[in-house]
């Protein structure tokens, strides 16, 4: 049977079309972190302008090493540690360049930012977190006057210390046995002794931004007026 009655062009015959997919305007993820200096500091993107030695040390005296895994009241702070480091590299090259005693303090500074994650979880993190710990530790260096890059030479030596560093705080905070952090770390530098007191907060923050202020007028960096100085 025919139909008797003509089609017509309706709306309701037209084909439905599919929405165009419109760009999601919602704002990009926050990328940069409050400062207690005021800065903001891009996390993706760091600049050497926007970063303080008061921050680093303030930041660095509340991290603590082996993820707070440490006998005493007090955490191991990676501002305590970072210290210790300078110190044994001097031990091993006592004829050590200013430069690269301030390249061994500020050796984990990167860590006020992103914390101290255990060496087992960065390499299971793998090339991503690395490079973006190499960008923010090459602003560091930048900030306090030292190559983006340290000489092999010299990031061998400020390893071998931290190393040797890390025995210590294994064998008398970290509850490894010697023989155990011997085959981890390698045996310290000979006639290097330690014994680790770990400090409050404050007290490690202090001893750092000292032995700072000591190196960056040894290296010759221009004092200025603190980052939190009001007056």
């Amino acid at each position: 049977m025919t139909d008797p009655l003509p089609r017509t062009n309706t709306l309701s015959d037209r084909p439905i079309s599919t929405p165009v997919a419109r760009p999601s305007r919602s704002p990009a993820p926050r990328a940069w972190q409050r400062m207690l200096s005021g800065r903001r500091l891009d996390l993706l993107d760091p600049s050497p302008f926007d970063i303080e030695i008061e921050d680093i040390a303030h930041g660095l005296a509340r991290v603590a090493r082996w993820n707070g895994q440490t006998i005493g009241e007090h955490a191991f702070s990676v501002a305590q540690h970072s210290c210790v480091v300078e110190d044994i590299a001097v031990h091993i090259k006592p004829d050590l360049d200013p430069r690269w005693r301030l390249a061994a303090l500020l050796h984990d500074a990167s860590e006020y930012v992103i914390g101290d994650m255990i060496s087992p979880f960065k390499s299971a993190l793998g090339v991503n977190y690395k490079a973006f710990e190499a960008r923010l530790e090459s602003a560091i260096h930048v900030r306090f006057g030292l190559p983006p890059k340290s000489p092999v030479a010299v990031k061998t030596l400020i390893k071998k210390a931290d190393r040797a560093c890390a025995f210590f705080e294994a064998t008398q905070l970290a509850g490894f046995e010697r023989s155990e952090s011997l085959k981890l770390f390698g045996a310290p530098p000979s006639g290097f002794q330690l014994t680790i007191d770990p400090l409050p907060a404050p007290l490690a923050q202090a001893r750092y931004l000292e032995r700072y202020r000591v190196l960056a007028e040894a290296v010759g960096i221009l004092p200025g007026a603190d980052a939190w100085h009001t007056e």
